[in-house]
């Protein structure tokens, strides 16, 4: 079942709210692709979901860009955000072992994972951002698995 929202935001702090609503239906299993330009927001929103559910406050969530994969636990999910903007090839991409992430607690948010077919092939749910003004951001949700839907195990990257 394929579902679409669209939402705007105003100012980070709209968008960091908008990720603390979408928390809960972000329920693991789930593999959620971010995509968007450089200074989207898609880690400000990213905040938004680790602050859902209950993890840490917003300023302890940092872009994972130098260090790849940051992780955060809560009673309700092993959270893993993971981005690949510096992750070119397969060869790459296979030394970060994404697939022991996977999980039925794993909730695996991926900047920049349209870079890689597979993510495409085995996302539950595509979060689309564009900048449309200084602070302000179209962002469009598709999902496309149902909600219970197991993460899919690729053994190709």
């Amino acid at each position: 079942m394929r579902r679409d929202r669209e939402f705007v935001t105003r100012s980070p702090e709209e968008t960091n709210d908008l990720g603390r609503q979408l928390a809960p239906e972000l329920a693991p299993p789930k593999l959620v692709l971010l995509q968007g330009e450089l200074g989207a927001g898609k880690t400000t929103l990213v905040k938004g979901i680790v602050e859902g559910y209950s993890v840490t406050n917003r300023e302890q969530v940092t872009s994972p860009t130098f260090t790849l994969i940051h992780e955060y636990r809560s009673p309700q999910a092993d959270i893993y955000h993971i981005d690949l903007y510096r992750v070119d090839t397969p060869r790459q991409l296979e030394t970060l072992a994404i697939d022991d992430l996977f999980g039925p607690r794993s909730l695996i948010l991926i900047e920049w994972g349209e870079k890689f077919e597979r993510f495409q092939r085995e996302s539950n749910v595509r979060i689309v951002m564009k900048t449309t003004g200084e602070n302000e951001r179209k962002i469009s949700i598709t999902n496309f698995k149902s909600p219970d839907s197991p993460i899919p195990r690729s053994p190709d990257v």
